[in-house]
């Protein structure tokens, strides 16, 4: 049996709030930190049947930034729900709202940014 690790290392700043997410992971071949923007980590306690969630963003993301990597973060979901599940329908489902969603929020921010 083999372990492995994943290290994220979060600073912050004095204010409390998130300056940096560092990560690596040398059995995935990143053996030096690397510098993320953001980072969501699900679990799920089976014991529980339920989720357990970590949402981490550094002040540095925008909002474009962040809109795009929902948008990949529920397409990659859809890929997995469907090798885990092989149901192709509820998996194109989650890439429609994804597009949908990548598309709204989008246009959001564009009319935002016209207001500005």
């Amino acid at each position: 049996m083999n372990t492995s690790n994943i290290e994220i290392e979060v600073t912050r700043d004095a204010a409390q709030m998130i300056d940096s997410i560092r990560w690596k992971a040398p059995d995935g071949g990143v053996d030096a930190f690397q510098d993320a923007k953001a980072a969501f980590i699900g679990l799920w306690d089976g014991a529980a049947r339920e989720s357990l969630r970590i949402d981490l963003w550094t002040g540095k993301m925008m909002v474009d930034e962040m809109n795009d990597f929902l948008y990949q973060s529920i397409m990659g979901m859809a890929e997995t729900f469907v090798r885990a599940t092989r149901n192709t329908a509820l998996s194109e489902e989650m890439k429609t709202f994804a597009r949908e969603f990548h598309r709204k929020a989008s246009a959001a921010l564009e009319a935002e940014n016209k207001e500005s």
